[in-house]
C-alpha cells in the first residue's frame, strides 16, 4: 500500500513510499483479524469471522511457531450467523469453546507447538 498518490502531471495517479509505511501491515491485520476473524491469544487461536453472507468457505494455513494448522471455515447454513461445529484433527471441540450471536460468534482453538500438521474445520450456520 502506498503512503501517497502523486498529482503532478508527470506521475499523476502513481503511488509512492510503499516501503516506508506500516499501511500494508495494517491492511494484513484488517483482513486477517476483522474479516477472517483470526486472533492469537497466547496459546489459543480465536476465530470470530465476519464474512459476507455469499461466501461459501475460506481456508487459512496458520503457522504457530513450528506447527502448521490448516483451517477451513465453511458456511453450512443459509447465513453464517454463528459457529455451529468445530473439529480439530477430526475431534469435535466441546460447547464451552463456542458462544454467541453473529457479532459474538467465536471459537477458541488450543494451539500446541508439536511440529505436526493439524486440520481444523469450522462450520458456520
Amino acid at each position: 500500500m502506498c503512503a501517497d498518490i502523486y498529482a503532478s502531471s508527470q506521475h499523476s495517479g502513481r503511488g509512492g513510499w510503499t516501503w516506508y509505511t506500516g499501511a500494508a501491515g495494517w491492511m494484513y491485520r484488517l483482513i486477517l483479524e476483522t474479516l477472517l476473524g483470526v486472533h492469537l491469544e497466547v496459546d489459543h487461536l480465536r476465530i470470530a469471522p465476519c464474512i459476507p453472507d455469499n461466501w461459501a468457505s475460506y481456508k487459512i494455513h496458520y503457522r504457530y511457531r513450528e506447527t502448521i494448522y490448516h483451517i477451513t471455515v465453511k458456511c453450512v447454513g443459509e447465513k453464517p450467523e454463528k459457529v455451529v461445529c468445530v473439529k480439530v484433527d477430526g475431534a469435535v471441540l466441546n460447547g464451552e469453546s463456542m458462544s454467541g450471536s453473529r457479532r459474538e460468534s467465536r471459537v477458541l482453538i488450543p494451539l500446541s507447538d508439536d511440529r505436526q500438521e493439524h486440520t481444523v474445520d469450522v462450520d458456520l450456520g
